[in-house]
């Protein structure tokens, strides 16, 4: 699965991890339902930091559609409730 991080670059996440990825991101929805910014901000950091730990960095120059796009470290729990609602960033 090819992972933009906003403002960092696309990385190729292997497919054994897209479960974990999709639990974060349901935790995330709850997380910023509940409008709990200490639990926010843990899961955005696990989430980005599995990504970029378990991916491999695709070269700047390398043009790949992105399967999914992932949200800036620094994005506020204000702005998060735009992205994190319903299911998700990803769906499941």
């Amino acid at each position: 699965m090819i992972i933009r991080i906003t403002t960092e670059g696309q990385f190729n996440l292997p497919g054994s991890f897209v479960d974990e990825l999709n639990e974060i991101d349901n935790e995330l929805v709850e997380a910023v339902e509940a409008a709990d910014r200490s639990s926010y901000d843990r899961l955005l950091k696990k989430m980005l930091d599995l990504v970029r730990e378990k991916g491999s960095p695709l070269p700047i120059d390398e043009i790949v559609e992105s399967d999914l796009i992932l949200p800036e470290s620094d994005l506020t729990l204000e702005e998060a409730q735009v992205l994190f609602v319903g299911e998700g960033l990803l769906p499941g």
